[in-house]
Order: structure tokens, then sequence, then C-alpha cells
């Protein structure tokens, strides 16, 4: 048909030749609006390739049979064909497991032997922060998700102040031009003064056309990463200058039968406005300068950072369902197989991005933060940990993973904790408040680690907003006696001892630990028969506490000792 055309005279093959240069261009110019198709294709090559093997070579035959009888059944065996494969791959799912288990064979697994502990504990829930953002800007303007990173060493709640969604205009011709950045350690979040960072951004999450962040980081791809990156997170960053720039997260599939998605580096875009060469890049080339995962090391504010997809940890996580061997998370097996537990009434689901400190363990990474998941028994009436798994979130390749189930602690899991919390405090009105984000809380207590769960209490309306407090209620849940311990937001110094003082009691008649936290420092002769070791224990332990009622009584004791030496020695 073209070629006929083609030969009808000049002003034909004049339309014909702009006709392909206006295709080209559009291909070109348009890449970022049929990329999700490209990578539909990338991620179902498998499946695409073979029906399409199977439906040539079936109507081939349908076509060169000549009795009704065999093209009714070529037509019976192609339903068959379709209709197995769909049961089989999309409504059983074997196609995802398949993929999973792809992740889980590329996956660096390390098995760890002790639990690290948590510092710099958030205090509000990300969906609390997200409504109290909002609740700070005006009718032409939106909050993008927050997400917790790292910004001159503190940990912090970092997202833009972009154009509102509902403004199309605003969305076309405005920039982002302020940042929140407000502390994640503080139980008085304030989003005003210096916590709103003034910083202009010419392309953005909710900015229009080739000024979207996703556009332009598409258009940056070159033809390889066209067909295999995805754009992810946007994550709001200091670099190693000061500067405050965007860091978007990117996922790449790798594998041919069941391509699986890993963590593919990051795109770092640069703050400042937008003029005509600017303009001109974007449309062309994009805009970012691309990161891949071996050359984040030559980035120090990447290190130890906040920069992996959520959508990729959670698939990592979810692979070490195959830890008990390839056919152990089958309907007819499962004796460890697990799942992430996702609770209907968080607003927020895992993993949760928690401070770990593995300094003091025989653990060779790094402290700072990770993406943190609790997994639990497939069947929906198992609510105890199973595993507790550590992914570097700075996109570091290893996956860390505790095994609490091999150990026989029976800790209660993540599921169980909403109950437990609403159970302790019959009082609350818990249709209209909900106890969310149970977020792993580890502390050396009373001579071990121990593992509880903090949780917050925040306010749902009927639309499914979440909101909450600037004091929040807070809970700790001991994971193994499963008893709720009530702490005060505005005093974490004191968390620890809280939990002692209602807990110690239980935990000295069930462990056989002694006495910590203690009131008085008592005199080496008063002390219980079990060795120096206790007494030393008791003056050497920094968790000692002079009550200061009692001070004036505990140098009156001392100074009669000193005062019987001496009359000893005289």
């Amino acid at each position: 048909m073209i070629k006929s055309y083609w030969q009808k005279g000049r002003k034909q093959k004049v339309i014909t030749i702009l006709l392909v240069i206006v295709l080209i261009a559009l291909l070109f110019f348009l890449r970022d609006d049929y990329q999700p198709a490209l990578l539909f294709i990338r991620k179902f090559i498998f499946p695409i390739l073979l029906s399409v093997i199977v439906l040539i070579f079936g109507l081939k035959r349908f076509r060169n049979s000549a009795s009704s009888g065999k093209r009714l059944g070529i037509l019976a065996l192609l339903v068959l064909f379709f209709g197995i494969l769909y049961i089989v791959g999309w409504h059983f799912k074997m196609y995802d497991y398949m993929r999973t288990y792809n992740v889980f064979k590329d996956l660096n697994k390390v098995e760890i032997s002790e639990l690290p502990l948590t510092q710099n504990e958030r205090i509000q829930p990300l969906k609390n922060i997200h409504s109290m953002a909002n609740e700070s800007v005006g009718e032409t303007k939106d909050v993008s998700i927050p997400h917790l990173v790292r910004v001159d060493d503190e940990n912090k709640w970092t997202m833009a102040i972009q154009p509102s969604e509902n403004y199309v205009w605003q969305r076309i011709s405005d920039n982002t031009e302020e940042v929140f950045s407000v502390s994640s350690t503080s139980p008085f979040p304030r989003f005003s003064n210096e916590n709103r960072i003034p910083v202009t951004f010419s392309i953005g999450e909710s900015l229009k056309f080739s000024r979207n962040t996703y556009n332009a980081v598409v258009q940056r791809f070159n033809p390889w990463m066209l067909i295999n990156y995805e754009p992810g997170d946007v994550f709001y960053l200091k670099n190693d200058t000061g500067q405050w720039v965007q860091v978007v997260s990117l996922t790449r599939y790798k594998g041919f039968f069941f391509p699986y998605p890993t963590f593919g580096g990051v795109m770092i875009i640069e703050n400042g406005e937008h003029d005509v060469k600017d303009y001109f890049e974007r449309i062309a080339i994009g805009k970012g300068t691309y990161v891949s995962p071996e050359e984040m090391k030559n980035y120090p504010f990447l290190q130890r950072q906040n920069t992996l997809s959520e959508k990729v940890s959670r698939l990592q996580a979810e692979s070490l369902k195959f830890l008990g061997g390839f056919s152990d998370p089958l309907p007819w097996n499962m004796e460890t197989a697990v799942k992430i537990p996702d609770m209907p009434n968080d607003g927020n689901q895992q993993p949760f991005v928690t401070d770990f400190d593995f300094e003091g363990t025989t653990i060779d990474t790094f402290s700072g933060l990770y993406h943190w998941f609790g997994l639990e028994p497939v069947g929906e009436e198992r609510t105890s940990l199973t595993f507790s798994v550590f992914i570097p979130a700075d996109g570091t390749d290893k996956v860390y993973y505790y095994d609490h189930a091999s150990r026989k602690q029976g800790y209660a899991g993540v599921t169980a904790m909403p109950l437990k919390m609403i159970e302790s405090r019959k009082e609350f009105d818990w249709d209209a408040n909900k106890p969310v984000e149970f977020r792993p809380y580890i502390k050396d207590i009373a001579g071990r680690k121990r593992l509880f769960f903090l949780g917050t209490v925040s306010a749902k309306n009927k639309q499914g907003q979440f909101d909450g407090s600037a004091t929040p209620d807070l809970a700790l849940i001991d994971s193994e006696y499963r008893d709720v311990v009530w702490i005060d937001v505005k005093h974490p110094s004191q968390w620890d001892k809280t939990i002692y003082n209602q807990l110690n009691e239980a935990w000295r008649a069930s462990e056989g630990i002694g006495e910590y936290y203690i009131n008085e420092i008592k005199p080496v002769n008063d002390l219980p028969k079990s060795g120096v070791s206790e007494a030393y224990r008791v003056m050497d332990s920094l968790k000692a506490i002079i009550d200061k009622d009692n001070k004036q009584k505990v140098i009156y004791r001392l100074q009669r000792q000193i005062d019987s030496l001496k009359a000893l020695e005289n």
C-alpha cells in the first residue's frame, strides 16, 4: 500500500517523507507518553511472545484446515490454552510467584544472629505529618508524600510544597518554590519559619508536560533504559554542597522469562528556574544526572540515605518466603512461608523506615536508615513475628534478616498489636481513633535486648483522612510479654525507665534478673551474696538513678561508714 502510494508521483513522495519525519519526531519527543507501554511489554515479554507464537501457528492451522470439525477443534484448543494461561498465570498468581522466586535467587541474603538497636525514634506517623503539612499551605498548593531522609546528620521528614493538582494553570505556569524539612524526632513538628525552606524547582511531581518529574526523567533515558527502567519515589535531599536536590529512585527490570524489579540507581535533578535553554533541553533530552548503583559510593550524600523505592524493597522482603525451598509457599506446603502483613486501618503500610544502630554487633554494615519489615505466617489467624528484615535504604545490595521462628522466641507480630492497644484503653473512641504504624523499638533494657512495637493513636474521619495531635498518644507493646506501656511523648529519655517500672517484676519473676534503675546506691556490705559482679553492675550501670528526695540520706549513710572506718583504723 505504501509502495504503490509512493510510486504515484512527486507529491505523494513528499507527503510520505514528511509523514515519516513527523512520525519519527513524535516517537522521539513523546517517548515519555508511550514508555509505560514499553515497560508493560518488558514486564510480560515471555507470556506475550508465547501467546503470539501459539496464536500465529493456531490461526495458520485453522486457515489450512478444510473441514469444519478440525477448525472447531483448533479454536477449542486455542480457547483452552489461553484460559489455562489466564487461570494459572493471573488467577492463581503463578507469574508473580515465579517473578518473586527470581528476586529471591538474585538476593544477597545475610542472616544475622542479633538484633540491632533502634535510635532517633520518629514520633509521628507518615499520614499525620502529611495532613499537618497540608494544614499549613494555601488553597492552590499541595504537599508531596513525605519521606524520612537524612539532612545534616539528622533524620527529617522532607516534602515539596507544589502547585495543587486541582488547578491546571498553576501546574503549567508555576514552580515548586518551597520544601518542608521537619524533624522526625520532635514531638512538636513545626511547619513554618526555619522548617520551610525557600528553594525553586522548575521540575516537580505535580507539574504538567515536560516539567513533570516523571516525564523529565523518562526523557533523559537512553534507548536501553527506556525499556528497562522505571522512575519511582521522589526524595528531597541536600547534596554534598548543601544545595537542595530532587533524587528520583529508579527501578530496573532484569531477566527474560519472568522479569523482576531491582534497584537501578537514582536520577538527580538540580534546583533552579527554567529558561529557554532549559525548556529545549527538557523537550529534547530531559533533565537529571543518572547515578548507577555502582557509582553511588562517589556521592557521600547518597550513602546511608533513603533512596530505595518501597516497591523494590517490598518484593525483596516478600521473596524470603522461599527460604524453605521453591515449593514451600505452595498452598499444600507453607511450613515456613511468610507474608508482609498489611493493616486495613493503617494509612501507611510496611516498610517502616527506621534508624538502626548496628555498632556493637558482629554485622558488617552501617548504622542509619533501613526499610524494616516484620514478616508473619501466611494464615490470617497466625500473627506471630517470623522474620525481622532490614534492607539498607540507600540501595546497598544486601538484605539482613533475623529468624525469630527458628529461635522459638514466640514474639507477637505487627498484626496482633492494634487489638492489644485498643484493649488497654477501652475508654477511647476507637471508631474515630485508630492505632497506626507499629514500628520497631529495640532497646537494651534490664540486661538484654528487648523488642517492642511503637504505636501511635491517630484520628481518622469518614473520608479516610488521618490526622494527629502535635503531642499524640504513644504506646510501646512488648512483643514477648504482650503488655502495653503508655509513654509520655514529651520525655523520650524516660521511656526505657517507664517500661522497666511497669514490667520489671514480671521480668524478674520470669527471667530471674536483678534490679535495675535503683533509687539509691547500696553499700557493698548491703549487696546480696551473689558476688562482686552484682556490685559492679549496680555501681557502673548508667541507668542507676539516685532519688533526689533520698540524696541527703545517702550522703549521711556514706559519711557514717567513712567515720566507722576511720575509728577502726585509729
